[in-house]
């Protein structure tokens, strides 16, 4: 694990990235890598998160800055910037049930080629999907999810990159702390190793590959 400023972590990016940002409609997102990707102009990001954010909040500010090309979600409801940009063709929104979302994150950080699934069997979730039968029932097949980046958010880390997290924080920044080639991660608190106790470990350091240290 390296210790990087925002700006040299942002800077490592490339246009058209597969970013994983971590988050709840913006608790626990990393508001400061958002910052510096539109500050840096990151632009035609396909980005995986939970939603769409909110204007001006969390991964809102990307769309609103119109560096998104396509998005990977379980909703947008909360953003109608997205919602317009989606009926314009300007953004390419793939809608995915929340569950199966962070379930195809998970398998992709596990090594996993995807998940069997009855959400959205009988729906036009399941167009263009391969279906199998298995003890009588009907599965989806999701692939897995990955990401070139993800950008995670902890409420404490260690030097060494031990993270822990707090509350709605904890749903999707673990998993895609698992799902990325590289791993950047901002931290409300950075502490001594070994102020952490071992059993509260969430993410563990051989996970993390950047740490943002920089206010």
């Amino acid at each position: 694990m390296r210790s990087v400023s925002v700006e040299e972590a942002v800077a490592m990016i490339p246009e058209g990235a597969t970013i994983m940002v971590g988050g709840f409609m913006a608790v626990g997102t990393p508001e400061r890598l958002v910052d510096e990707l539109v500050r840096q102009h990151k632009s035609r990001l396909n980005l995986i998160c939970n939603d769409a954010g909110i204007p001006g909040e969390g991964v809102g500010k990307l769309i609103d800055a119109g560096l998104v090309s396509t998005l990977t979600a379980s909703h947008i409801g909360l953003n109608p910037k997205a919602q317009q940009q989606m009926l314009a063709k300007q953004i390419s929104i793939d809608l995915v049930p929340q569950g199966t979302l962070v379930e195809r994150i998970r398998a992709g950080g596990c090594g996993l080629g995807g998940v069997l699934t009855p959400t959205g069997v009988g729906t036009i979730v399941e167009e263009g999907k391969q279906k199998l039968q298995l003890g009588g029932k009907t599965f989806l097949l999701e692939t897995s999810l990955r990401a070139d980046f993800a950008l995670i958010d902890a409420f404490v880390a260690d030097h060494l990159g031990n993270l822990t997290y707090v509350l709605t924080a904890r749903n999707f920044n673990p998993v895609m702390a698992m799902a990325a080639d590289k791993v950047i991660v901002t931290a409300e608190n950075i502490v001594p190793v070994g102020v952490i106790p071992p059993d509260q470990v969430i993410t563990p350091a051989p996970l993390v590959d950047y740490l943002v240290t920089n206010g």
